[in-house]
């Protein structure tokens, strides 16, 4: 175990990851893969020269972080098997919990905080927007099956599975990383007309289903829960 003296702790360390992915889209992706091991409190990715190809996640339960480190090991994450260990030092997100984070760590912290939360300000208003756009466009699918209880019961259990509540910035990639920890996956497909909703395939109905079952309302983001169904041929 990569993992050797250092004692488990709520924050991983991983390496060896992609360093031609952006940073934004890094982050996303990572929040997106781990936060099915629990609440993620903080995920950092840097492009500095030394930093570049390593991140750490920072869960609030050391738990969180244990399976993460024991199930995720070697995972395939952008074509390049991760190298995951427990992190030396303690995430700032975890001393500040702790009350151990100095006047001028907590002064920087504070500040890249609210930094964060105009951006996602910025990101949530953009989602509403376009939300708004394509009901106004015609219902999403979203409002139809709120609109028609039965709209989903047509479909019958098949090799294609229909996503909905998506982030705008999903991306193919990220929806790969999920999906592909089951088996029969073949593809992922988003629609670029429609935000939001993407269709993704397996070999048969059994695999398809197993998927549903595991990933049914996962967050991709703290504000989007995915709703899986079967799409409809």
């Amino acid at each position: 175990m990569l993992s050797g003296d250092i004692p488990p702790n709520q924050t991983i360390y991983i390496k060896n990851l992609n360093e031609k992915i952006k940073k934004e889209e890094l982050k996303r992706s990572l929040y997106c893969l781990f936060s099915q091991y629990g609440k993620i409190l903080d995920v950092v990715a840097l492009k500095t020269p030394k930093l570049r190809g390593q991140a750490w996640v920072a869960f609030l339960e050391v738990t969180s972080a244990s399976n993460a480190v024991r199930q995720m090991q070697n995972f395939p994450f952008y074509d390049k098997p991760m190298r995951i260990q427990y992190a030396k030092t303690k995430s700032d997100c975890i001393a500040d919990a702790d009350g151990i984070l100095g006047p001028k760590e907590k002064k920087k912290k504070q500040d890249d905080k609210a930094e964060r939360k105009k951006r996602g300000d910025e990101g949530q208003q953009s989602a509403t927007e376009n939300g708004a756009t394509a009901e106004n466009g015609g219902r999403t699918q979203a409002s139809s099956r709120q609109g028609n209880p039965n709209a989903h019961e047509a479909a019958a259990p098949n090799s294609i599975l229909f996503i909905e509540n998506l982030p705008h910035e999903t991306t193919s990639a990220m929806l790969e990383l999920l999906f592909k920890q089951y088996p029969g996956f073949r593809e992922v497909r988003l629609i670029e007309a429609k935000p939001g909703i993407a269709f993704v395939e397996f070999e048969d109905d059994i695999h398809s289903s197993m998927a549903m079952t595991a990933l049914q309302g996962f967050r991709i983001t703290p504000q989007n829960s995915m709703a899986i169904s079967f799409a409809k041929k």
